[in-house]
């Protein structure tokens, strides 16, 4: 029988046992529960399977699953909790690998020996003889480096035109 309803799942009261235990929201049903209010109310007499025994606390919690029970019959659809270990996979599956960045310094400090360019081996050049050569981009602070020597570059050459207007 359902004890209560919260927003994360609902107490079960199991007959002959003053112990509660909890269905997640995810073990309401295969589809997903957004609200478990929706599924169950207080009062309401469901099937449900021990799934998960843990004493946490020195007390014993039990987790308990209605969507491996038909809720007619109370027939276990899931005896040998093969789509229990398969939730348990998939839950194990989705890790968080954005803190591990991937770096390609050891390849972009090479020079090819074929070309001579930076970025790429020999092995992996594509430059044919007397073809074409490419090389990497250079990152910003290469680029601020070099706009400023740009800039002091206009600045005589815009100073060198002038004069030679006047000269004209």
């Amino acid at each position: 029988q359902v004890a209560t309803v919260t927003e994360y799942g609902a107490f079960i009261k199991i007959p002959g046992c003053r112990k509660q235990g909890l269905v997640h929201r995810t073990h309401m049903s295969s589809c997903r529960v957004d609200k478990p209010s929706e599924i169950v109310d207080v009062g309401d007499k469901v099937w449900v399977k021990l799934i998960g025994k843990e004493m946490k606390d020195n007390k014993l919690k039990l987790s308990l699953s209605m969507k491996v029970v038909n809720q007619g019959t109370g027939k276990d659809l899931d005896p040998n909790n093969v789509s229990l270990d398969q939730d348990e996979r998939k839950k194990r599956m989705f890790r968080d690998y954005t803190s591990q960045k991937i770096t390609l310094e050891a390849v972009l400090n090479t020079v090819c020996k074929k070309c001579g360019c930076k970025g790429h081996f020999a092995k992996e050049c594509f430059v044919q003889p007397g073809g074409t050569k490419y090389s990497l981009i250079p990152e910003e602070e290469e680029e601020e480096v070099a706009g400023a020597g740009c800039e002091k570059d206009k600045k005589t050459s815009l100073a060198d035109n002038s004069s030679k207007k006047r000269k004209k």
